[in-house]
């Protein structure tokens, strides 16, 4: 699925490089660290190493300021739809309507195309509120994860 991200000046979307991985990889500490603390889940390692076992280049945007790499967003194919993951914003990115844009561009591109798209949300994170008013339904959830899906619309 194409997806073509809006800008929010200064701020522009562009392809990931492989070096962004580091880089990346230290937005989700920093954004996710406040979820993680409260499931009592951060591991200041962990939650590094994880993303950039998983860092696909390929299919991730980022979101670039005039310092570097403030938000990604990844869409990985999936028999059934695709999967929204990676998508961080820094702290001082969020509550601009940058998210809500960039959501709103995944969505629309899935309903263009017919696709489901799936994620997975930490319990208690405010951006399951988000997601929610895009669409995004619960599907399942364990004691870490919510799991939400979002079936094109017509």
């Amino acid at each position: 699925m194409l997806v073509t991200l809006p800008p929010s000046p200064p701020l522009t979307w562009s392809p990931a490089r492989p070096e962004d991985g580091p880089a990346l990889a230290e937005l989700r500490a920093t954004v996710l660290r406040p979820s993680l603390e409260r499931l009592g889940r951060y591991d200041d390692v962990r939650v590094r190493e994880r993303f950039l076992s998983g860092f696909a280049p390929e299919r991730t945007q980022v979101l670039r300021g005039p310092a570097g790499p403030v938000g990604s967003l990844a869409l990985r194919p999936a028999p059934d739809g695709v999967w929204l993951e990676h998508f961080y914003l820094d702290v001082p990115v969020q509550g601009r309507g940058v998210g809500t844009a960039a959501l709103s561009a995944v969505t629309r591109a899935a309903d263009a195309s017919g696709t489901t798209v799936r994620l997975d949300v930490l319990q208690r994170s405010d951006a399951r509120r988000l997601y929610e008013r895009h669409g995004f339904v619960l599907d399942h959830e364990d004691p870490v994860d919510v799991f939400l899906v979002r079936a094109p619309r017509p």
